[in-house]
């Protein structure tokens, strides 16, 4: 089948195609004889519409195509406005933070979904913030504390000692820190969390654990797919790829397939096609449903082709 696809992300211009998952996914649709559009998330319209009950979700886009050829790897059209309503597929795809201008995305490709097919439904994007969404799989998590609440942090570090500090809306590794029992900067950064953030911090028990790598794990409509071992930097404690973790292969465990099986179910009854979890030992860290990486690295290694899958998966939703 041909399709129309749209495709809701960031500029296209600076991404690394040799990792970006979107870039991927575009590739491969092309492939396949689909046709592809491009807009950004402020190219997005409501307006009433008398004839479609619930009005009218357009976008201002451009036609695109695209290659692998570093410095030349795309090809827009003119800028043109398209209802969204007339597309087989929208690709929820740019990348966090999880705000309100995310938010708002959602709430307006809610009304097409699923006449076109949003991919990952937004109404449940919106349900299931990566460190929230976890949550509901509380038995699968590390020690964890969501609160603004200084004595409470307090108390959860005399209890637990080394401990992770991280914004609860946060992405791609920023504001994560690593807190010794040692440390007298507790206060302190409890203030700058303060400053910078009106929602509550999430607190989890530090996993030595991630020195030896924090997986990240692709899950295709509720399957495990393929995994990806990223192994922090010396000196840091984060193990996000583009602040210095090196990517190594890794097969799963019986510990990950038992947190792929009793998570896949609800990812698919979500509508959740395409997912990345981050498990460091035998806890699940976050369930990545608005942007998720690693596609084209875990392709590389295992010589599968994840981006098909996808396609396969979502083709078949139609």
């Amino acid at each position: 089948m041909s399709l129309s696809v749209a495709i809701q992300m960031d500029p296209i211009e600076p991404v690394d195609i040799d990792a970006d998952s979107s870039f991927a996914l575009a590739l491969e649709a092309e492939a396949r004889g689909h046709k592809l559009y491009h807009y950004r998330p402020r190219d997005l319209s409501f307006a009433t519409d008398m004839s479609k009950q619930g009005g009218r979700i357009s976008a201002f886009a451009r036609s695109l195509s695209v290659r692998r050829v570093k410095g030349d790897h795309f090809t827009l059209g003119p800028r043109e406005a398209i209802d969204l309503g007339d597309m087989d597929v929208v690709l929820l795809r740019q990348d966090p933070p999880f705000d309100m201008s995310y938010i708002t995305t959602t709430h307006l490709l809610e009304r097409i979904h699923p006449e076109t097919l949003v991919v990952n439904d937004p109404a449940h994007v919106r349900n299931a913030p990566e460190k929230l969404f976890v949550a509901d799989f509380g038995d699968l998590m590390p020690p964890t504390l969501i609160t603004s609440d200084a004595a409470l942090i307090a108390d959860f570090r005399a209890e637990y000692g080394h401990i992770i500090l991280k914004p609860l809306y946060g992405n791609g590794g920023a504001g994560v820190i690593h807190l010794s029992p040692d440390d007298d900067n507790l206060s302190s950064l409890l203030e700058m969390f303060a400053d910078a953030y009106r929602e509550p911090i999430i607190i989890q028990r530090y996993l030595a654990e991630v020195r030896a790598g924090d997986k990240r794990i692709i899950l295709i409509d509720g399957e495990a797919a393929g995994a990806i071992n990223r192994v922090p930097a010396d000196g840091e404690a984060r193990a996000n790829m583009h602040v210095g973790a090196t990517p190594l292969k890794i097969e799963l465990s019986k510990r990950d397939h038992e947190i792929c099986e009793a998570i896949g179910p609800e990812l698919k009854a979500r509508g959740m096609i395409f997912v990345g979890i981050d498990v460091i030992g035998d806890y699940l860290t976050e369930i990545n449903v608005t942007s998720p990486t690693g596609i084209q690295e875990i392709s590389r290694y295992d010589g599968t082709n994840l981006a098909g899958q996808i396609w396969d998966a979502i083709e078949g939703k139609l």
